[in-house]
């Protein structure tokens, strides 16, 4: 059975401009049944790192917010920490860096709250019998939300192929523990050049699992659980994840994720997806190189399985930028994520993530 995907292209005018498009397109995707008066809506954003641009732009989040304020919910912008030890490592530098990028309270008119707390472990375990994994480490604050809103940047991805809604769900709705999980099967690795023996990770670990041999830091495999605390605590960023599961497996486990992220959630969730300066890889990244293809619009839907697969349709569909990372399938119909990333099969997040029940790849595509 299919699913309805609303669309609203880039074209605007003096009668419409382009928010009053995105207030139109959430009602009749269904705003107004996924969020009831009072409800505390976590908003799921990314927040951009510094350096990058292409994130959705907060401009356009605050029509989102205008839209959840309209059904008398009271929403707030929320991301999670990311694994590596970036400019997003933990809450203090993840928000300080939002605010840098325009999601101040005054442009989006929302509070700012990190969905897994100030170190990214205030997280729970929620059964999801999946293929792969039984339980899966999501945020509290998603958790704990009466209502979801997914706002997602489409566009390509050097792990998964593209990232949109799946992606923000499995990926950003985890622990910085639930990351790990999907992400690699061994302990993290110590760069022993970088290493000066502080300490600090010591402290960081719960269970005995670094000791200070000769000067230098090194993990006991056997006793690592994966929590990841060690790479954000390293002040020399000597600590690394190994990148070791394969991608397939990552959209897998990825897709689970998602499907954890929903927990509680039926018939109270809402997707939009920003097909908008699709860049060639993630948002993660402190650059961004140029659109493979042009601005195309915004799609919504409840069903967001049905919503990744039309917006890598309608990006397929377009005609690709010449001069850009896009090395094949520049003609309509050629597959631009293959384009830039050969060797990543972005089909397997879809496959699983209609195979666990999470929606169908069958939509109906319903221009506003």
């Amino acid at each position: 059975m299919s699913s309805k995907v609303f669309f609203a292209d880039m074209r605007a005018g003096a009668r419409e401009n382009l928010f009053a498009k995105i207030g139109r397109l959430m009602k009749e995707a269904g705003v107004e049944d996924a969020v009831a008066p009072g409800d505390l809506v976590a908003m799921k954003v990314h927040f951009g790192e510094r350096g990058n641009h292409t994130f959705v732009r907060p401009i356009f989040v605050r029509r989102v917010v205008d839209e959840i304020k309209a059904c008398q919910g009271k929403p707030f912008l929320t991301d999670s920490s990311t694994l590596y030890p970036g400019e997003r490592k933990e809450a203090v530098s993840a928000l300080s860096c939002a605010v840098e990028n325009g999601f101040a309270y005054a442009v989006v008119g929302a509070p700012l709250i990190m969905l897994d707390g100030i170190k990214g472990h205030n997280a729970k375990d929620v059964q999801v019998d999946g293929e792969i994994l039984k339980t899966v480490n999501i945020g509290a604050e998603i958790l704990e939300a009466d209502s979801l809103v997914a706002v997602s940047h489409f566009k390509c991805h050097e792990l998964t192929g593209f990232g949109g809604t799946l992606k923000n769900l499995g990926m950003g709705c985890s622990s910085r523990t639930g990351k790990m999980q999907q992400h690699s099967t061994v302990a993290p690795k110590v760069g022993e050049r970088f290493c000066n023996g502080c300490g600090v990770c010591l402290k960081s670990c719960a269970h005995a699992a670094i000791a200070i041999i000769e000067g230098k830091a090194q993990i006991d495999a056997a006793a690592c659980v994966g929590c990841s605390r060690c790479i954000t605590a390293c002040l020399q960023k000597a600590i690394n994840i190994q990148w070791n599961e394969s991608a397939s497996l990552v959209m897998r486990k990825m897709a689970e994720y998602a499907k954890g992220a929903l927990h509680g959630k039926k018939g109270k969730t809402l997707f939009l997806n920003f097909i908008t300066q699709v860049s060639p890889a993630c948002d993660c990244y402190g650059h961004a190189d140029a659109p493979i293809v042009n601005d195309i619009g915004i799609c919504a839907s409840s069903d967001p399985v049905a919503l990744d697969q039309a917006c890598a349709d309608l990006v397929n569909n377009a005609r690709g930028n010449q001069d850009t990372a896009l090395a094949s399938g520049h003609e309509p119909g050629g597959d631009k994520f293959r384009g830039v990333h050969p060797d990543i099969d972005w089909e397997v997040q879809l496959e699983h993530a209609e195979k666990i029940g999470m929606g169908s790849r069958k939509y109906e595509l319903v221009k506003i």
